[in-house]
């Protein structure tokens, strides 16, 4: 494989660097979670002005053509940054799974508003009972003439206190737990029936719990071929591990310089504790753990896309399983040897190790991912 960047690719990179050094303080991030959006709607637009936003859609639906290698290097600097703008709940979730099983009309109609920052969208997947499993779905979606009339509840939705619109999974026909039998539906967030009940999570971004009262939706907001919405959500869920995983190598990346820059000023017994070579050899023990994660987003990133889904599926869970337990090493270290103030709300270290945790622990653990890779060799 290939891991240099392209000239352009490069200029990306350079960009949300700039992006992220300007306007991604610890301090100003600080007031971005604090207020009652949880992010900038100037930051969103200037998404939409730099491409970012249309970056990883094709052209020929109002994207910029971009592939999941471009969707890696925004989310590792927007990682380094701990950004908080709804990017992975539009772009890779919500617009993923309009691109993975659309009809031409919806993505022409989505991804335009989309790259222009006009919609925000939320893929509402998960229920309380469903832990990690795709397959466990109880919302109902049942015909009514050539309308559906939605009923359920979906739990942590990512980016729903913002979303327009959201992609709903339900079941047409078929047991709570098969992969047969599950649709999935473009619903508006004002739409009668609708409720959310929006709440920050630990790491300072934003979810809701989404309710739907016998919702009415036509026949057309069906995203792809009915019963079939499953290998959907699938192959979105693998993007976002890809995207997620390659925040989590910039956030530790982040996270790694910061407790070298502290230990190297921090003083005991009359001189810096970077001076004991048990805790350099701990960070060197960080830093491979970092490379080493860096090193699966980066093939997780080119694999995505595979044709074979049973690569793809392997190289995502491989992937997760990595990164899961590089999250937690350099998450834990980094907070031991700050000590107490690793700890504290006003110090940005334990603001990285809550989004780690977050990531650790988001589209399935390391346990699932384990056991999927063996069912999938």
């Amino acid at each position: 494989m290939d891991f240099e960047l392209s000239e352009d690719q490069v200029l990306l990179q350079e960009s949300v660097q700039r992006f992220v050094q300007d306007n991604y303080s610890f301090d100003q991030r600080r007031k971005l979670v604090d207020t009652d959006r949880g992010f900038s709607d100037a930051h969103w637009k200037q998404f939409a002005e730099l491409g970012w936003l249309g970056m990883a859609f094709p052209e020929e639906v109002g994207g910029y053509g971009g592939t999941p290698v471009e969707t890696m290097i925004v989310l590792e600097e927007f990682g380094k940054g701990l950004v908080v703008e709804p990017f992975i709940s539009t772009v890779v979730l919500g617009g993923g799974a309009i691109i993975a099983g659309g009809s031409n009309s919806q993505k022409q109609e989505i991804v335009g508003q989309i790259a222009e920052g006009e919609l925000k969208l939320a893929l509402a997947f998960a229920e309380r009972q469903s832990r990690y499993n795709l397959a466990d779905v109880e919302t109902k979606a049942e015909a009514s003439g050539s309308d559906y009339i939605l009923s359920g509840s979906k739990s942590v939705v990512f980016g729903a206190p913002s979303a327009n619109k959201f992609i709903v999974s339900a079941r047409t026909s078929g047991g709570s737990r098969e992969e047969a039998g599950i649709s999935l539906f473009l619903v508006d967030a004002n739409a009668e029936g609708v409720s959310v009940r929006s709440y920050p999570t630990v790491d300072g971004l934003r979810a809701g719990e989404v309710t739907l009262s016998s919702v009415k939706v036509s026949g057309s907001s069906m995203v792809g071929a009915k019963d079939h919405g499953f290998s959907i959500l699938d192959k979105v869920i693998d993007h976002a591990i890809a995207a997620t995983a390659a925040e989590a190598t910039g956030a530790m990346s982040a996270l790694n310089d910061m407790t070298l820059d502290y230990i190297k000023t921090r003083e005991q017994f009359g001189q810096p504790i970077g001076k004991f070579q048990v805790l350099q050899h701990r960070m060197v023990d960080m830093f491979i753990a970092h490379e080493e994660a860096k090193s699966m987003a980066m093939m997780a990133a080119m694999r995505v896309s595979d044709e074979d889904e049973n690569e793809r599926r392997k190289a995502a869970s491989a992937c997760k399983v990595q990164i899961a337990k590089s999250c937690r090493f350099v998450g834990q270290q980094a907070i031991q040897l700050h000590g107490g103030i690793g700890m504290t709300d006003e110090y940005a270290a334990g603001h990285y190790f809550k989004r780690l945790t977050m990531i650790d622990r988001s589209f399935g653990d390391s346990d699932f991912h384990l056991a999927r890779f063996g069912q999938l060799s």
